[in-house]
Order: structure tokens, then sequence, then C-alpha cells
């Protein structure tokens, strides 16, 4: 149900997503040719790689959506990070080669020559700011209603646009008012704009395909739910760690070592099923039970 959930709300949200970017994009490129803004049209360009991001996302959601079978018995999520990582090499080669066309520009003085911005451009930038913005949250908001790393990602490039805009704002601003260095400068503040977004986003997928464990927050809200049950005399052990979007926990808890093996085993049941009912990142857990004795505690 959950995967289904995921899905659902991914494919809902990358599929406005991409009709507002492409239709960006398009009138993006317009206003920056006839509006003679090189910084709009590298940030023409960082809308339609935006498009192509997003197919990734999406593609990477479906995948990771889908149930365990026998090659992936413990399941797909971490193709979702799989496809956090491709839209980080995206946004690293997009920023790459925007800051190089403004570098280059401003080497070679080519900026001299450039036609001052007509108010179009202007026009097109104040746009793009608000349209990445409100994409920017629309996504952010849907990314954490199903906890996906590949949606926060896709929105992180959203508010990276929209970041860029405002630079390619300054740009032609700084072009009208006769400082046509400007345009080129906005385009070395937008690469670096979008690199900055890039090593976030795969500093993030790194950790969680590496079963970096959860914050310590976290840990010990689970670790106080785990002390709270009827029976649990003492916690020997606690660990977590991310799979993707979702979390594995594996916990040992000491209980009267005279009990029945039939309560024993209710009381790690009920630690079982009151963690994955309290804590919905929680994909898995394995509870251990250890013999307690009061001597122990001597």
């Amino acid at each position: 149900m959950e995967n289904n959930s995921l899905e659902k709300t991914a494919v809902k949200t990358s599929i406005i997503t991409i009709v507002a970017n492409f239709a960006l994009t398009v009138f993006k490129l317009f206003a920056g040719i006839f509006g003679a803004s090189i910084a709009l049209i590298s940030d023409a360009v960082h809308s339609a790689s935006d498009v192509f991001s997003t197919v990734i996302v999406l593609a990477g959601v479906k995948v990771s959506a889908k149930k365990a079978d026998k090659k992936h018995q413990f399941g797909h999520e971490r193709f979702e990070c799989v496809a956090a990582i491709i839209l980080a090499m995206v946004l690293l080669a997009t920023g790459a080669g925007i800051g190089y066309t403004g570098i280059k520009n401003i080497i070679t003085g080519e900026y001299v020559n450039f036609e001052i911005p007509k108010l179009i451009a202007l026009i097109a930038a104040a746009v793009s700011i608000v349209v990445k913005e409100i994409m920017f949250w629309y996504t952010i908001v849907a990314a954490k209603k199903v906890n996906s790393s590949a949606l926060k990602a896709d929105a992180w490039h959203h508010r990276t646009d929209a970041l860029s805009s405002i630079g390619s704002l300054i740009g032609v601003v700084g072009a009208m008012c006769g400082v046509p260095v400007l345009d080129s400068v906005a385009c070395i503040v937008i690469c670096l704009m979008i690199i900055i977004a890039a090593v976030r986003i795969f500093i993030d997928a790194i950790n969680k395909m590496t079963d970096e464990a959860c914050d310590e927050k976290t840990e010990g809200e689970i670790r106080n739910f785990i002390a709270s049950c009827e029976g649990v005399e003492r916690i020997d052990d606690l660990m977590t760690r991310k799979f993707g979007n979702r979390v594995y926990v594996i916990v040992e808890i000491a209980c009267n070592r005279d009990l029945p093996l039939y309560e024993a085993h209710e009381i790690a049941e009920k630690v079982h099923l009151g963690i994955e009912e309290n804590f919905p990142p929680v994909k898995h857990i394995t509870v251990h039970v250890n013999p307690y004795e009061q001597i122990d505690e001597t």
C-alpha cells in the first residue's frame, strides 16, 4: 500500500513539474534569444535539464516501488538513491557547462559585444523565480508526504533553478544599466549554485546507500518506545540502518528469564508491531530476546 502511495504521488508530481518545466524552458529560451540575455539562455538550459532529471526521478521511484522478488529479497528502495545520484551527475554537468560559458565570455571579453537585454528578458527572469519557487514547495511537500529522497532531490533542483533565475535577473538588470559583464558573472553564480545542490544531493544519496544510521533523535524515540513496552526489563542493543527511504532496526531486549517461551515471544512481537506502527519509515525490525536476572543490575 505504501509503495503504491509513493508511486502515485511521484507520478502525479512529476507529470505536473515536467509540463511546467517544458513550458518555462521554451519561454525562457525565447526571452533569452530575443531579449539578448546569455544568462537567461543558460537558465533555460538549466530548466531543460529539470525535465530530463524529473524523468530520471520518476523512473527511479517506479522501480523502487516494486515489491521484493527472488533477486531483490529486501525490496528495490535503493534504486531511488541511484536515481538521485544520476540526477546529481546531470546537475553537475549542467552547472559546469554554464560556468564554462560565463568564464569564457569574461576572459575573451565577448560580453562587450553583447546587446543590451530587453524588457522581455527581465520579465522572463521574474516569472521563472516565482514559478520555480512554487514548484519547489509543491514537490518538497509531496516528497515529505511519502518520504522520497528522489523527489526531495528533484525539489531542490527546482530551488536551484529559482536561485539561478535570481542570478539571471541580476545579470539582466546589470546589463540594462550599462554593466554587461554582470550577465556573464550571473552565469558563474548560477554554476556555483547548481554544483552546490548537486554535491548535497549526491552526499545524501550515498549516505542512504551505505547503511547510515538514523539520527540520534529518531533512535532516541525508538529506544524510549521500546523501554515503555510492558515486559521489557532492559535494552541490551539497538542498531538502525537506512535502506533507501526506509529504515531497518535490530534490537536486543532483556526479559525475565523465568518467563515461558510463548510469553517472551509475545513481548518481542509487541515491540516489533509497535515500532512498525509508530515509526512509518521502518520497513523491518528484528527483535532478539535475552534472559534477564536482577543480579545483572547489581
